[in-house]
């Protein structure tokens, strides 16, 4: 079979960003069936030029076609800007959608929510089945977080959910807490696939010495926050955790990747005099493995809006196939995910307080830690295997090919 996603933020291995649907495709391919990717040619993490941007077409080792169209280059210059290249690239998206040939099925997906008109509509021209996965219950969380205000684009928003929701041939979500969200707006048929990781990537016995030599923090107890810097993301609760344990030498911060939001918080942790937190520029996930291997615990957090516990962040499950320990600054499903594992501690999401008392008492209790994190792992690989969770998708590509 040959399936066609569209899909704005894929990313390679040797770029910034989670690679869930290349480890999937990848697995696809192996598999023996095909798969051609649409995407755009701009980082939807760092909003700047991606790694393989200079390449419009690429097919990689395995076979895997790539196509990269037009997308407004302005991502996060302002909210209106942000929509331009929405919109451009579901425009382009959509051409390039209707000259690949002998496609059995088009997968799209959200956020962000526009890019899924595009696989729609190329989907009925072509008379093949359309799969709608939702990786975020967007607008939902742009319209509880304060990032989309206007009645007017609510409305539309909104109206854009149901539609695709309803028009699907089948929705996937990714975390349970979206089963009932997306069934109330019209989801007809709705299953469940994961986030989860490719533990082989991780390497939990490695201590990243090299990684900790460069940035002169070999003997600290090292937490780390690989990921986002958006305004849902709540790093401000990170620095003034940092602030509150500036006198303890031995632990150390450590922010790792992009976003909207950069500036604004490197600006706060120079006001805050912040002498024991960093930031570094995002990796790709080829070079993720080295920089988990340093941390000593990981950081997964979000503001603390009723919605985020419906959330299951793909870097927890990261964070665990590295085996190390979570500080979990999240409540809801992710937070019964990580206490059923035993592989972290729950903090009170906007609580600096208690994420500085969780982190100093990990850093006493590092037996305690080391085995957290060899629970996540082996939780990971029992439950949430990529590999697993591709052959779900497979199954559910062949069964939707087969009703169509």
């Amino acid at each position: 079979m040959h399936i066609l996603l569209i899909h704005q933020a894929f990313t390679s291995l040797n770029e910034a960003g989670g690679t869930r649907h290349y480890e999937i495709a990848t697995h696809l391919i192996a598999k023996g069936h095909r798969m051609t990717i649409i995407t755009s040619p701009i980082s939807y993490l760092t909003g700047q030029k991606s790694a393989n941007s200079n390449q419009k077409s690429q097919t990689s080792t395995n076979g895997l076609k790539i196509f990269r169209t037009y997308a407004y280059p302005a991502l996060h210059k302002s909210f209106i800007h942000r929509v331009i290249n929405f919109v451009s690239f579901m425009v382009s998206s959509f051409i390039k959608g209707l000259q690949v040939s002998q496609v059995d099925l088009v997968w799209g997906t959200s956020p962000p929510i526009f890019q899924a008109v595009s696989a729609w509509l190329v989907a009925r021209l072509k008379h093949v089945p359309f799969l709608f996965e939702v990786r975020d219950l967007w607008p939902a969380f742009a319209i509880e977080a304060g990032i989309l205000k206007n009645p007017l684009l609510i409305q539309l928003s909104l109206w854009l959910e149901r539609f695709l929701y309803r028009h699907a041939d089948l929705v996937v979500v990714n975390s349970p807490g979206y089963i009932e969200h997306v069934k109330n707006k019209g989801a007809k048929q709705v299953k469940m696939i994961p986030n989860g990781s490719d533990v082989s990537m991780f390497t939990p016995k490695g201590k990243g010495k090299n990684f900790r030599k460069k940035h002169g923090i070999e003997n600290k107890f090292l937490v780390i926050y690989a990921g986002a810097h958006g305004i849902s993301n709540d790093l401000t609760v990170v620095l003034y955790a940092a602030e509150l344990l500036t006198k303890n030498s031995k632990i150390h911060f450590i922010l790792v990747g992009d976003g909207k939001e950069k500036p604004v918080l490197q600006k706060k942790a120079h006001e805050l005099h912040l002498s024991n937190l960093i930031f570094l520029e995002p990796v790709s996930k080829n070079q993720m493995a080295e920089v988990l291997a340093a941390a000593d615990a990981c950081v997964a957090i979000l503001k603390p809006l009723e919605l985020y516990k419906t959330t299951y962040p793909n870097k927890v499950f990261d964070y665990m196939a590295a085996g190390k320990p979570v500080l979990l600054v999240i409540d809801g499903v992710i937070r019964n995910v990580v206490e059923d594992a035993n592989c972290g501690l729950f903090i009170q999401p906007g609580n600096a307080d208690d994420l500085a008392e969780k982190t100093v008492w990990l850093s006493q209790h590092s037996a305690k830690a080391r085995e957290m994190g060899k629970a996540g792992r082996q939780y990971i690989t029992n439950k949430f295997d990529r590999s697993v969770l591709a052959d779900q998708f497979i199954s559910i590509f062949q069964e939707l090919m087969k009703n169509g």
